[in-house]
């Protein structure tokens, strides 16, 4: 029996995008969370292994733009994840796949048209808006090179900030794990988004999902860190 995990705030599309699982599969096992946290347990009592597809709204109590996302992924690797919102922007599509999203299923879509596009990531294809165009690959080769480039200056603690920000932690846990002040961890954000040329946390996020971080203790990233933020 095939298991769907709906995360959606918001009682009244979750029943409807429940009906349409119902359509293409009339035998489902529907479970649904109405935040991250509420998922995590849900994920956690079926051991992951028990859900073949998550379907998520990016807009939750607690999660914005793909944090939420990313948190799913990183306690759950190989659970799919298909992103269901009513923001249908060409980027935030686009990043959606580049970050590793089973498909892009806009709020817009009939009930049906929702059934045969969960039946199609089911079977192993890339759902998205039908007026989608993904970005050129030689375009996508030159921003992740130049963002490389830009990840050398940043200090040891600097990317190790990052790397917990791109898991989805927010500043308290990261200050925990790295033993920093919260303001400490604010001061190292606002720094690396000026170093990187990033507007904002959730972008960040999203850029960083596409390379590989640099080892904090490999050169050339060793830099001294004396007299900035600790």
């Amino acid at each position: 029996m095939t298991s769907f995990l709906i995360i959606d705030d918001h009682p009244l599309f979750r029943e409807a995008l429940g009906n349409a699982v119902r359509l293409a599969l009339p035998e489902a096992r529907i479970f649904e969370a109405m935040s991250i946290e509420d998922a995590l347990h849900v994920l956690m009592a079926e051991q992951g292994e028990g859900i073949d597809l998550a379907l998520l709204d990016l807009l939750l109590p607690d999660a914005t733009g793909f944090s939420g996302f990313l948190r799913l992924r990183e306690a759950y690797p190989r659970l799919p994840v298909a992103i269901v919102s009513s923001d249908e922007d060409q980027r935030v599509v686009r990043e959606a796949l580049e970050l590793g999203a089973a498909g892009y299923l806009p709020k817009s879509m009939s009930k049906r048209e929702l059934a045969q596009s969960i039946e199609g990531v089911l079977k192993g294809s890339v759902s998205v808006p039908k007026d989608f165009v993904a970005a050129p690959q030689r375009r996508r080769a030159e921003a992740s090179k130049a963002l490389e480039v830009k990840l050398r200056e940043l200090t040891p603690q600097q990317l190790r900030v990052l790397d917990l920000l791109r898991r989805g932690y927010p500043n308290r846990q990261i200050a925990q794990e790295l033993q920093l002040a919260e303001s400490t961890v604010k001061a190292h954000i606002t720094e690396i988004l000026r170093k990187l040329g990033l507007f904002s946390r959730n972008k960040a996020i999203i850029e960083i999902g596409k390379v590989d971080l640099p080892d904090p203790k490999a050169r050339p990233y060793a830099r001294a860190d004396r007299g900035r933020p600790q």
